[in-house]
């Protein structure tokens, strides 16, 4: 990351964003469009995701939104050539296609918070993020092939979340699922009343910026390069994140901190 990102006089219209307690939470702003994700909004997002990985001080990223769907996936008029005029003055950091990499080269905490319904590109988000915590009454689809498109770039993602076959006749036919049966296939870490949604994504994101955060942030980025690679190539690399580890500032914390019978205190 070449230049320190700032938000300060920032004008943002597709997304709201806010910093309390280590957690930023970042909220997608276009219920009347049912926050179908455009230029602006991806935009948006995409600098928020970097800001966050340069600040020390933000540990859990939080995604929500407003309305009654969660995110519709890309705005079709976007795709169709019509986009309009934006007041948004942050600067381009990027498009659609790198909302997914942001999340996952973030190598923090990403937690989804869905409100309301899950609509085809709205999976990328859902597939990318660490933790997803949803409301009984959201659905999951991807209907692209009833409009005469494919979900190419959700799955990137899909299918490192759901099992191949399960995933692939989702996508071929299009149809809904509940959100249990999205708990079931992997899509979702937990299925909660309405009521508790709030609550129980304060006290998940509450936990995670608890814990260490130097370490958290090696984990992650040791979990996702590992990913792809064979066995034999994964242990020699992750030996060397444990030897980075043990010689970090949050392991020797947390060893004296148990030596020492007391509660770490992460720097």
């Amino acid at each position: 990351m070449s230049a320190t990102l700032s938000l300060d006089g920032l004008v943002f219209e597709a997304v709201e964003w806010a910093v309390s307690d280590y957690v930023m939470t970042l909220t997608l702003n276009r219920p009347d469009s049912k926050n179908a994700i455009n230029m602006v909004m991806a935009n948006e997002l995409i600098y928020c995701l970097d800001y966050a990985k340069q600040e020390r001080g933000i540990r859990v990223v939080v995604i929500t939104a407003k309305g009654s769907v969660f995110c519709a996936g890309g705005d079709l008029k976007m795709m169709t050539g019509g986009g309009g005029v934006t007041k948004s003055t942050v600067p381009s950091r990027g498009d659609t296609t790198d909302i997914s990499r942001c999340i996952r080269d973030l190598y923090k905490p990403v937690i989804i918070k869905a409100q309301g319904h899950v609509i085809a590109g709205a999976l990328m988000l859902i597939c990318s993020a660490t933790h997803v915590v949803v409301t009984d009454e959201v659905t999951f689809s991807a209907p692209e092939i009833k409009r005469g498109l494919w979900p190419y770039m959700v799955m990137a993602s899909l299918f490192r979340v759901m099992p191949r076959r399960v995933g692939l006749d989702f996508i071929m036919r299009g149809f809904k699922i509940n959100a249990e049966q999205a708990k079931a296939w992997g899509l979702v870490s937990e299925v909660v009343p309405i009521l508790e949604l709030n609550e129980t994504v304060a006290q998940l994101s509450s936990e995670l910026a608890s814990l260490a955060p130097g370490t958290m942030q090696l984990g992650l980025e040791a979990f996702y390069h590992q990913e792809d690679q064979t066995v034999k190539e994964a242990l020699p690399y992750l030996q060397q994140m444990l030897a980075k580890t043990i010689a970090s500032p949050d392991a020797q914390e947390g060893i004296s901190a148990f030596l020492q019978r007391r509660e770490p205190k992460w720097r």
